[in-house]
């Protein structure tokens, strides 16, 4: 993908300054697209980069003043227009943004209009040392080529002359570089952890990211090929939320709100980003991977330059606008449903969905669909990739005609049936006489998740900064809210992918010339993909579940833990003078697990046991009285029984089947510390708290395609 690709190229320079005067150079692909006549062959030079001593291959245009054209670049209409998505995404200059650049034309032309939008206007950003405020470009250096390094200073220091603050991030492949099958994917998924670390310690809330409407007609050809339904046409978002894979912990009440991913160029194609570069005299990189047709991006884009006449690209583009405006319309109404059928259960961590709200009659089925994969993505603990293949095992994604059925098979049969899917359990919700469905993780259906444990001190992690993520996406979703489309304006509810191909054509959005190139497109795409690996992983899903509720990790006081991806766990400290339990040692660590039946007939037995001092091992110190020693066990005794029995009364009120993936708390002899989510705890001075914080909330965030 231009301007996101693999590190830095080594062509340094695609903007030849051979010519004087106002001529500049359109490189060989706007010469193609616009059709004109131009002599002359490409030639591969050696050349030295002036002032960093790199040898470098480029990419040079060589021809004759045939190839030559005087470009008049409005850089004002591209300005306006750049605001006015920035605006729709809920933006204004002085919120604090980070760029994502490699270096190439998309990214360049990015930073160029960001810096301008920050500083021009009645309420531009101010600047610092020659920097405008709260502008930081996020450069990769991926550390696959021997050359990235000072490729990476390179691009830094032609950011820094538009005055936009740099910081160059490395790639730590701690288990060895990818190899070259998933080496951009690899880089794309690493790419995106560094941008999150680098904006969460800067503070910032907001990435901007150079994708543009050359990348999403890339994609659509991909995803056809893919067989990829009517909401995956739709391409990538124009705002979402990005959640960290890699936790980030909150303190007690607040939520992971995540990074806010804008990609404002969606409307702006690759010849604009070249136009915009050259307009303002910037040099740019030219990735020589995006040449290898090795990958199928590649191979999809050099067979659209074949394609690009003016009639193909804007009919394209018309079909992936009408994707988009049935996903709007399909997310708009999930939500809509999560908001009317759904209530979670924060502190046990279930949902239970009312499907009397879930007529099939009322709701469209790809509606359904998305609902029904939004309530399961948040209760499930497996890997996004696991889910979603998951997910479409059981064509809750990808086949939406099923889901009526679905849900009238839910509605007369949940009184007497449970069943599991993508990680959950599901089963009817106690005393609801079958109307509601209880939605839980299953703790033995499900590959091995993780436990994160925050290593550093918890009273420091817990400080947060002023966030206005929640301010820009509460203006994003107002302007959003006004654009959805009516259904009698939605034109591919529950469609496959060829027949959106189809309908397109029968209502005229596409030709039938451009339906024949895009099937033809997708047809050379798809001998190249190769899905055995993720039928194999799918296979290992379904027919191989591995029990994760022998999985733990030890907790130590004053630090903070995420369970299986779905409960935050935080022990504060207390000085230990102040603990009179007898079962606990705030020198030590506990383990935390899975709550078991034993851990409820342990309670059961603390609450009528009469003689409590042969059901808890007497702990002695050697260097207390006895009669304190004495003291301190009945007074732990008394508070753990009365603990015990308050816990077995809010037990009885959560299903049995939510029961087990309660997270718990043992000592190194295995005694019960504390159920948090329901208050047990073995004496006054143990504080466990535990919240349920999915790692992608349910309705999966913020996300805009309009």
């Amino acid at each position: 993908m231009a301007g996101a690709g693999l590190g830095f190229s080594s062509s340094l320079s695609a903007q030849s300054r051979a010519t004087a005067g106002i001529m500049v150079r359109i490189p060989v692909p706007l010469l193609k697209r616009r059709k004109l006549k131009f002599a002359g062959l490409n030639e591969v030079f050696r050349i030295r980069v002036a002032g960093c001593g790199v040898s470098s291959t480029r990419l040079y245009n060589c021809g004759s003043c045939a190839a030559e054209e005087r470009v008049s670049v409005d850089m004002e209409r591209y300005k306006e227009a750049f605001g006015r998505r920035m605006a729709v995404a809920g933006l204004k200059p002085h919120h604090s943004i980070a760029v994502g650049v490699s270096g190439g034309p998309d990214s360049m032309a990015l930073c160029l209009l960001t810096a301008a939008w920050k500083t021009d206007g009645p309420y531009a950003a101010s600047q610092s040392d020659g920097y405008v405020d709260g502008l930081l470009a996020i450069i990769v250096d991926h550390r696959l080529r021997a050359e990235s390094k000072e490729e990476a200073h390179i691009v830094s220091r032609r950011v820094s002359k538009m005055g936009i603050r740099c910081e160059i991030a490395e790639c730590n492949w701690s288990d060895g570089k990818p190899k070259q099958g998933h080496l951009q994917e690899a880089a794309r998924d690493m790419r995106y952890q560094i941008f999150q670390k680098v904006c969460i310690q800067h503070q910032i809330d907001v990435l901007l990211i150079a994708h543009h409407a050359d990348d999403q007609a890339e994609l659509l050809i991909l995803r056809l090929s893919r067989g990829s339904g009517v909401l995956g046409l739709a391409g990538m978002a124009f705002a979402s939320q990005l959640f960290s894979t890699s936790t980030v912990l909150h303190n007690e009440g607040s939520n992971n709100k995540g990074l806010l991913l804008v990609r404002p160029l969606l409307h702006f194609s690759k010849e604009d980003m070249y136009k915009i570069c050259q307009a303002s005299n910037q040099d740019w990189v030219e990735d020589p991977t995006n040449r290898s047709p090795a990958y199928a991006r590649n191979r999809i884009r050099m067979s659209l330059g074949n394609l690009s006449s003016y009639t193909f690209q804007s009919e394209i583009q018309e079909l992936i606008s009408s994707c988009r405006k049935t996903r709007a319309y399909v997310d708009h109404m999930s939500n809509e449903l999560i908001d009317q059928a759904v209530n979670i259960m924060d502190q046990q961590g279930y949902a239970v969905i009312d499907l009397m709200v879930l007529s099939p009659s009322k709701v469209p089925d790809m509606c359904l669909s998305k609902f029904i994969a939004l309530v399961l993505q948040a209760n499930s603990n497996l890997s996004s990739e696991c889910l979603s293949l998951s997910l479409k095992s059981t064509e809750l994604l990808e086949a939406p005609l099923v889901n009526g059925y679905w849900i009238t098979f839910a509605l007369s049969h949940v009184r007497q049936t449970s069943f599991t899917v993508a990680g959950c359990y599901l089963c009817p919700s106690p005393g609801s006489r079958g109307t509601k469905l209880l939605v839980c993780c299953s703790v033995n259906c499900h590959l091995p998740s993780t436990i994160e444990v925050n290593n550093s001190d918890f009273d420091r992690e817990q400080k947060q900064y002023p966030s206005m993520l929640d301010e820009i996406i509460a203006e994003g979703k107002s302007y959003v809210d006004q654009f959805v489309p009516d259904v009698v304006d939605v034109k591919f509810l529950d469609m496959t992918c060829q027949s959106v191909l189809a309908e397109a054509k029968r209502i005229g959005i596409i030709s039938e010339s451009t339906h024949n190139n895009i099937t033809l497109l997708e047809r050379n795409e798809t001998k190249y993909f190769k899905p055995e690996n993720k039928v194999h992983l799918e296979q290992e899903i379904i027919e191989n579940p591995s029990t994760s509720a022998s999985e733990s990790e030890l907790l130590h006081p004053g630090k903070a833990c995420y369970f299986m991806d779905r409960f935050m766990v935080t022990w504060n400290e207390r000085p230990l003078s102040y603990c009179s339990s007898l079962v606990i040692d705030h020198r030590t660590a506990a383990e935390v697990r899975y709550m078991a039946e034993s851990d409820w007939l342990y309670l059961a037995k603390l609450a009528r046991c009469k003689n409590l001092h042969d059901l808890v091992p007497q702990i002695t110190d050697a260097d207390s009285e006895v009669e304190q020693i004495a003291r301190k066990r009945k007074q732990s005794l008394e508070y753990m029984q009365l603990s015990a029995i308050k816990s077995l009364q809010s037990l009885k009120s959560i299903p049995v089947a939510a029961r087990r993936s309660l997270p718990v708390l043992v000592n190194h002899e295995g005694i019960l510390l504390t159920i948090p989510s329901i208050g047990f705890q073995c004496c006054p001075c143990l504080i466990v708290s535990c919240a349920f914080r999915p790692r992608l909330p349910l309705g999966g965030g913020h996300s805009s395609f309009l």
